[in-house]
């Protein structure tokens, strides 16, 4: 039977080529808020037996975690034959470790909450630093899509001279896969955090690549400082006009706008935004194939 996609406050294009390459029936539902703020939310379509898909991308997840939980919910009092979620971005990853006495480890207490409504997940390139796979916190089937084959494409594809270069310890996973796939040299450097927008990098010992392009490259670009620092870097060293790489591009504040100043920046179509070159939707389509069933 055809599965059924519902796309729940997410991001239209990358929904719509999904359900097209799944050749999924796109399902209706009826969403608004009261005056209050509070959701309703209605199904209308016909989803007995069927297997659902429910694309909800997860960044900014506070604003959508409830109408998600509420989704699966009816879903299953609806007789549906098993609920998937597909969320390119997955949150609460970065809170793997108890650093300060009385700090809740968020991404246990949010996996555990997909897990309880959930039968599998789908996610690109999930924060795992300390967690070595989603299965020691998440219940559920899952599949994890890695950037690193579309990435190392789009550098062979348009990058003459590249280095990679990864900014701290916890990208060398990403930096090091995607070099060896496009067959560039890299570097990875260490970074000391102070706080969320403050942070000192190390210099890179680039003395050999000086005619090269430095392609920094990391999951997440959030505040922008880890990459600020280290095309500031790169600048004093006299290297070319270095491109930013994110395979997940949050920005926040004005921190795209300032890397711009200074760099040329690319993410993957993960979270909509206009540095959306590399294109992971059929990824996605070959780890939800082998969930549905």
């Amino acid at each position: 039977m055809q599965p059924i996609l519902f796309n729940l406050d997410s991001d239209p294009l990358l929904a719509e080529q999904i359900a097209q390459q799944l050749s999924a029936e796109i399902g209706e539902l009826d969403t608004r808020s009261f005056p209050d703020g509070e959701s309703y939310l209605r199904v209308l379509s016909d989803c007995e037996a069927r297997s659902v898909i429910i694309f909800c991308n997860l960044f900014q997840p506070n604003n959508k975690i409830l109408r998600l939980i509420f989704l699966s919910n009816i879903l299953k009092e609806l007789g549906v034959k098993r609920i998937g979620l597909v969320t390119p971005y997955l949150p609460y990853m970065r809170q793997d470790k108890q650093f300060k006495s009385g700090e809740c480890v968020t991404s246990r207490p949010f996996a555990k909450l997909l897990s309880d409504h959930l039968d599998w997940l789908v996610t690109l390139d999930p924060h795992l630093h300390r967690y070595h796979s989603l299965t020691e916190i998440y219940d559920i089937e899952s599949r994890v899509v890695h950037a690193a084959p579309v990435i190392s494409s789009w550098v062979q594809e348009h990058i003459k001279q590249p280095l990679l270069i990864g900014p701290d310890s916890e990208s060398e996973q990403w930096v090091s896969e995607v070099a060896k796939l496009a067959g560039v040299p890299f570097q990875v450097l260490s970074k000391i955090r102070h706080g969320d927008y403050h942070v000192e990098v190390s210099l890179p010992e680039v003395d050999q690549w000086k005619e090269h392009t430095p392609v920094l490259l990391d999951d997440i670009i959030s505040s922008g400082k880890t990459m600020l620092e280290t095309v500031q870097h790169l600048k004093e060293l006299g290297l070319p006009k270095p491109l930013c790489i994110g395979v997940h591009g949050l920005f926040a504040n004005n921190s795209y706008d300032e890397l711009l100043l200074r760099a040329d920046v690319v993410t993957c179509n993960s979270i909509p935004h206009p540095s959306n070159s590399i294109d992971i939707s059929r990824h996605l389509t070959t780890a939800i194939r082998e969930l549905i069933q």
